[in-house]
């Protein structure tokens, strides 16, 4: 069986959307926004409104797991953003697989508990 992780894609996320995918409050990320020199969604001309790109998604991913999952304070997590990009881009993106991977697996065993 192959794993499905493709999801239509689009150009822009509202802000509300982005939370929801991360699980934080909307005002974490505008909090975020300040703090994180790198996190810039795009805004709607003449309005407040943001617009984050597939990369700003990424690059909340990476932010959350740096301060929800590791534990990093947030002037932590901004000096290992700036000296450890890369390895801070790999890390959110070999746990996002683990967690696809471990949710995977529950349905499999949901599947067969039902069976049995």
């Amino acid at each position: 069986m192959v794993l499905k992780t493709d999801k239509p894609k689009r150009l822009y996320y509202s802000i509300k959307e982005v939370a929801e995918m991360v699980g934080v409050a909307e005002s974490t990320l505008r909090y975020w926004e300040k703090e994180f020199p790198n996190l810039h969604p795009k805004t709607v001309p003449g309005t407040k409104v943001r617009q984050y790109s597939e990369d700003d998604i990424k690059e909340v991913k990476v932010i959350y797991n740096l301060i929800k999952v590791r534990g990093f304070k947030i002037a932590n997590a901004r000096k290992y953003l700036r000296e450890n990009k890369d390895g801070a881009d790999r890390s959110q993106e070999l746990l996002a697989t683990l967690i696809t991977v471990r949710d995977e697996l529950q349905r499999l065993k949901s599947s067969l508990d039902t069976l049995v």
